[in-house]
């Protein structure tokens, strides 16, 4: 294990709300020392405190120890330059002011990184990237996320069996083939050191035109896809790996690609619950980790001309209480131009968060956005209850996934087992037959 805090002396402090830790509290970004910041959370009454589940307590004890600096790097997820955690990279240098991606995570005391085939060689390469990463974390572990949806998008296909996409799994009709391919996705993912995948496509695309969803999603009936997306949920979670349902309210009636413009989603709220919404209500159901939001504009749902990242009619009154999620969200990457049309790299960042969003995906500045969040929080922008929300559901996904006080290190040898075993290449044949 790559440890942090005993699993013991978590629960001591859990249970006798003891103080402290071992990084200070006061630690700026940079390393320095900063004043104290101020802390507004209430307290909990003793009826409150005994009412948590030791879980509940466990995370709260985590929380209790975060400086707000702490805080907000728990949001952040960034793409990192190196294979390894102590690779120096010009790149790492110019975008975040450090050399390394073990003093970038230092730095903004990160809350996870995001993994890209820049970033793998080898088994044996990303299972010390990944182990080196988490030793970088210090005290809380990272979500160390990559997009593994096999097919089109596939992050680690360099290493990983060449499962069929989506849309082949779809067109099988058969939700247990859904199932077993995200299990075995999970179990390669997670013999990497990898904990959370930005999958599966919960997108119904029922747009041929459509240039950035098509194969990547089950298809375009809305029942088939909820069916499909609802079992894979189930599978990464056989595995022990985080599930992200993407991209919220809908993305598959578009034809425009949201990397290089602002999608316009006309669907009115009905269609919108006949279409849209099927596929992310099952996931909710199966128990997915995220959700992850999408850069479109859909102005029947909210009527600003904001993209759903940064809508709080979306994401905060459609999917937290409609729908009554209560997961992560995740923002797409911020990025991509669809979300970057109206708002600086800064207020992009902290209206995400004003909107519900918890984990701040791949920021196009991270400095400035990591700057201004902290800004907005100090100034009541963004009051320190809500940062706390957000922090606690990332955290807790952590302690659900066993991340909350240590990582598991990675093996190469069993990941070598894994990977592109015999009984998963029967997996991906088995799909690709049936899917004729």
């Amino acid at each position: 294990m790559l440890r942090r805090m005993g699993t013991a002396g978590l629960l001591m402090i859990a249970l006798t709300a003891c103080g402290g830790g071992d990084r200070p509290a006061n630690a700026s970004p940079t390393g320095g020392k900063a004043a104290p910041p101020a802390r507004t959370t209430p307290q909990p009454t003793p009826s409150q405190a005994a009412a948590r589940t030791p879980a509940q307590s466990a995370v709260q004890a985590v929380l209790s120890k975060m400086s707000v600096q702490e805080k907000v790097g728990q949001l952040f997820m960034p793409v990192l330059y190196g294979t390894a955690a102590d690779t120096v990279s010009g790149e790492n240098q110019a975008r975040y002011g450090a050399q390394t991606p073990a003093k970038v995570i230092a730095k903004y005391h990160l809350g996870g990184v995001i993994l890209f085939p820049h970033n793998i060689k080898t088994i044996g390469q990303v299972v010390g990237l990944t182990n080196g990463l988490q030793r970088a974390a210090e005290d809380v572990p990272l979500l160390v996320g990559t997009d593994q949806e096999n097919g089109l998008v596939s992050r680690m296909a360099a290493l990983m069996t060449d499962f069929p996409g989506a849309s082949e799994i779809g067109a099988t009709k058969d939700p247990e083939l859904s199932r077993a391919v995200a299990r075995a996705t999970g179990l390669e993912l997670r013999a990497l050191g990898v904990n959370l995948d930005f999958a599966p496509v919960a997108d119904v695309n029922v747009n041929p035109k459509n240039p950035v969803i098509g194969p990547r999603a089950f298809g375009a009936d809305p029942r088939r896809v909820a069916t499909m997306v609802a079992a894979a949920v189930k599978g990464f979670g056989e595995a022990k790996v985080g599930a992200t349902a993407k991209h919220f309210p809908g993305h598959g009636d578009t034809d425009v690609d949201s990397h290089s413009g602002l999608p316009v989603i006309k669907h009115t709220k009905a269609e919108w619950e006949k279409i849209d919404a099927p596929p992310f209500k099952a996931a909710i159901e199966a128990g997915v980790d995220a959700v992850m939001s999408a850069h479109i504009v859909f102005p029947k749902l909210d009527s600003s001309g904001d993209p759903a990242t940064l809508s709080k009619p979306i994401l905060t009154g459609l999917l937290r209480e409609r729908l009554g999620f209560d997961g992560v969200i995740s923002t797409d990457a911020l990025n991509m131009d669809g979300v970057r049309k109206k708002y600086n790299d800064g207020e992009i960042a902290v209206r995400a968060v004003l909107a519900g969003a918890d984990l701040l995906l791949m920021p196009n500045d991270l400095p400035r956005a990591y700057q201004a969040v902290l800004s907005a929080v100090k100034s009541g922008r963004i009051s320190e209850r809500r940062l706390d929300q957000s922090v606690t559901r990332l955290l807790t996904l952590k302690q659900h996934r066993g991340l909350l006080t240590e990582a598991r290190a990675a093996s190469a040898t069993e990941a070598a087992r894994v990977l592109r075993s015999a009984e998963h290449r029967r997996l991906a044949a088995k799909v690709a037959r049936e899917a004729r």
